[in-house]
Parts: C-alpha cells; sequence; structure tokens
C-alpha cells in the first residue's frame, strides 16, 4: 500500500470519528441545513471536534483532523454562514466555538486554556490559591518576567486580579471548563481533572 493510501486511510478514520460527534451534538441540524449535495464528511468532523476541543485555533483544526487550508476556511465559512459555529479573536489566533455554548468570560478563558504557560498557571492557582509568582515561575519552568507577562494579559481579559497576589476572578468557571474538556488539552490538565474532586470544597 502506498503512502499516500496511508495518509487517505487515516484522514478518513479521523473525519470519521469526529464525524459521529458533530451527528451526536445539538446543533446536527444546523451543519446538515449547510451541507451541500457530494460534500465529505468534514463538516461534520469540525463541528464534532469542536464540540470536544472548543477555543481551537486554525491550524489546530485543520492539521488535527488532516485537512487541506483551502478546505478547513471552505467548511468553517459555511459553518459559521449556518449559525452551527462561531469564531472570536484572541490576539494572533482566532479561536472557535460551536455557536452558543459558551459566554464571553468562558471564551475568553478556553482561549488561555489552549496556551501551555497561562494554562499551568490557571492549574496552579486553582491547586493552591495562595501560591506566589515565584512560586509559578519555579513549577512552570518560565522565567518570573514571564509569569508576570502573563498575569497582567489575564489580568487584562478578566480572568485573574492582581491586587492582592494573584487570584482567579471564577475559579468555579475555570475548573468547570478544565474537567470538562481535559483530554483535549495535555496530561497535566488531565491529571488535574482526576483530582478536581478533592479540590471542591463543600460548606453547608
Amino acid at each position: 500500500m502506498s503512502g499516500g493510501q496511508n495518509v487517505d486511510e487515516s484522514k478518513r478514520a479521523t473525519l470519521k470519528r469526529f464525524a459521529a460527534l458533530g451527528a451526536a451534538s445539538p446543533l446536527a441540524r444546523l451543519v446538515d441545513s449547510g451541507r451541500e449535495t457530494g460534500d465529505s464528511d468534514a463538516r461534520e468532523a469540525i463541528a464534532g471536534y469542536l464540540a470536544a476541543t472548543p477555543g481551537a485555533h486554525f491550524s489546530k483544526i485543520r492539521d488535527d483532523l488532516k485537512l487541506g487550508t483551502g478546505e478547513t476556511q471552505h467548511h468553517l465559512r459555511r459553518l459559521i454562514e449556518a449559525g452551527a459555529v462561531e469564531s472570536r479573536r484572541d490576539g494572533d489566533y482566532k479561536r472557535f466555538f460551536a455557536a452558543g455554548q459558551f459566554t464571553e468570560f468562558e471564551q475568553i478563558a478556553l482561549g488561555y486554556l489552549r496556551r501551555e504557560t497561562p494554562r499551568g498557571m490557571l492549574i496552579a492557582l486553582l491547586r493552591d490559591p495562595e501560591i506566589t509568582a515565584s512560586a509559578l515561575a519555579e513549577n512552570l519552568d518560565v522565567s518570573r518576567p514571564t509569569v508576570s507577562k502573563y498575569a497582567a494579559e489575564l489580568e487584562r481579559a478578566g480572568v485573574l486580579s492582581r491586587v492582592d497576589g494573584y487570584s482567579l476572578l471564577k475559579p468555579e468557571t475555570l475548573l468547570t471548563l478544565l474537567v470538562r474538556y481535559a483530554n483535549s488539552f495535555d496530561e497535566d490538565a488531565a491529571a488535574f481533572a482526576a483530582d478536581a474532586a478533592s479540590l471542591i470544597r463543600y460548606d453547608p
């Protein structure tokens, strides 16, 4: 079997896997309404992928689904026109979400959770709300100025306060997003999600 056939089979398997998620999502009707005769599973796969990986940017969607640039652009445009997907600018990236599923804060938070250092900072602050900037830098193996830079960004975005140390503004929402989409982040997020029950305090 040629290398090209292997690539095609891998692409088809990936698209079918995510298309099944798309077909099962509440947005299936909107996806179908924008479907053209002869379309592949690509549009449903993108919808399913975004249901599992909200806040993914264009290149990640394209690469993870093994699609071409033009193909990805075409299907994302049709999904947006159909009202199934919406986008949000995040610095140099445009991030995509299932339409109507997330608040503005959740979209912003997911954008930062998709970035390695901010995600590490948010997880560390959920684990230990008293952690210092120096400890954050040491734990994440980054410089103190890097932590300060991202802390300032997170503050401007309304995710974190620097009034008295670092404190998260909506920790329950961040915790929920991390747990719900843990498998779409990394091993640290998955480990955090597994321990999340111990971080939820019940105070009757």
